[in-house]
C-alpha cells in the first residue's frame, strides 16, 4: 500500500519542473557528482573531529535542513510506512558510518571502489534479464581495474568497513525506493534522515566531544551535509520512483570514476592510464544499462498494430 502524493503543494527541495528537465538518469548523475565532491570535502574535515564526528555533523545538519524545508506530516501513516522509514534511516546511518570509518583507514578511491560492489551485487540479484548481468560484469571489471586489480596492500579493517558500507548501500537503494513510493515528495527522506541522525549523534558526541561546536567545523560539516546527503539523497529518491533498482545500481558504478575525478580536483590525486581505462569501462557499462532500460520503456509504450 502506497501513500497518495500531494497534488496541492510542491516541496522546495524537489521541484517537479527540475525533475522533468533532468529525467531519472540525470537526477542520478547529479547526485553522484554531488556526493563524491562532498566526500572529498569530508576527508579534509576528518582531522578535526574524526570519522564519527563527520558522520554526526553530516546527518544532523541534513536532518535539520530537510525537516525545515519538507515539514513532513507525522499523522496518517501506517505501521508499515513507519517501519520502512526506520529501516531506511538505519541503513542510511550505517552506510555513512561504515564508509567514513573506511576512508579514515584506506584511500578514498579504494573505499568507493569496494563500496560500489554492494550496488553491483544488487543489480544482478534484482534484474531478471541476462543483459543487465552483462552490464554489471563490465562495470565490475572496471571497478576492480580502478582499484589496481587487487586490494591486498590495504588495511583489512578499512576493507571490511568499505564492504559493509556497500551492503548498507544496497539496503539503502531498496528502502529508498520503498520510502519514495509510500511518502509524498521528500517527506520520507526527511523522516529517515532524522532517524539516522538520532542514532548516530551519541556516537559522534562520544568520539569528538566539544570539537563538534567549533564554528569552522560546523560550517564545513553543513557543506558536507548539503553535498553528500540533502541534494544527492533527494535526487536519488526521485529517480528511484521512475527507475528500476537494477538499472539504478549499475549507474552507481559511476561513483568510483567520479570519486577519482573529485580526488584529482580537490585532493590533488593524479589519474593513470589504467585508471582512465577503468573509468571508460564503467561509463560504457552505465550507458549500456541506461540504453537497455530506455529500450524496454519504448517497447512498453509501442502501440499495437491495427488488424
Amino acid at each position: 500500500m502506497t501513500a497518495t502524493p500531494s497534488t496541492t503543494t510542491q516541496s522546495p527541495v524537489t521541484p517537479a519542473g527540475g525533475q522533468q528537465r533532468l529525467g531519472p538518469v540525470g537526477l542520478v548523475l547529479a547526485g553522484c557528482v554531488s556526493v563524491q565532491f562532498g566526500g572529498a570535502l569530508a576527508v579534509t574535515l576528518m582531522p578535526r573531529v574524526g570519522a564519527p564526528g563527520v558522520v554526526a555533523l553530516r546527518l544532523l545538519a541534513a536532518a535539520v535542513v530537510l525537516l525545515l524545508v519538507c515539514r513532513p506530516r507525522l499523522r496518517g501513516h501506517s505501521r508499515a510506512d513507519w517501519g520502512t522509514v526506520v529501516v531506511f534511516g538505519i541503513a542510511m546511518g550505517a552506510m555513512n558510518g561504515l564508509f567514513y570509518e573506511a576512508v579514515s583507514r584506506i584511500p578514498l578511491g579504494a573505499a568507493v571502489t569496494l563500496e560500489v560492489l554492494g550496488p553491483l551485487a544488487l543489480s544482478v540479484l534484482a534484474s531478471r534479464r541476462a543483459i543487465n548481468a552483462l552490464w554489471a560484469g563490465l562495470a565490475l571489471a572496471g571497478v576492480f581495474l580502478l582499484g589496481g586489480g587487487g586490494f591486498g596492500d590495504l588495511d583489512p579493517t578499512g576493507v571490511a568497513f568499505a564492504l559493509g558500507a556497500g551492503a548498507m548501500w544496497a539496503a539503502y537503494i531498496v528502502f529508498s525506493a520503498r520510502t519514495g513510493r509510500r511518502f509524498p515528495q521528500a517527506d520520507g527522506l526527511a523522516l529517515a534522515m532524522a532517524v539516522a541522525a538520532l542514532l548516530f549523534l551519541p556516537i559522534g558526541i562520544a568520539s569528538a566531544g566539544t570539537r563538534l561546536l567549533d564554528p569552522t567545523t560546523i560550517a564545513l560539516g553543513s557543506a558536507v551535509a548539503l553535498l553528500s546527503s540533502v541534494l544527492p539523497y533527494t535526487l536519488e529518491l526521485l529517480a528511484l520512483r521512475r527507475l528500476p533498482a537494477s538499472t539504478f545500481a549499475i549507474l552507481m558504478s559511476l561513483e568510483p570514476a567520479i570519486a577519482a575525478t573529485a580526488g584529482f580536483l580537490i585532493l590533488d590525486q593524479s589519474l593513470s592510464a589504467t585508471e582512465a581505462a577503468a573509468i571508460a569501462l564503467v561509463i560504457a557499462a552505465s550507458i549500456g544499462a541506461v540504453r537497455t532500460q530506455v529500450g524496454r520503456g519504448k517497447a512498453r509504450v509501442e502501440p499495437a498494430p491495427e488488424s
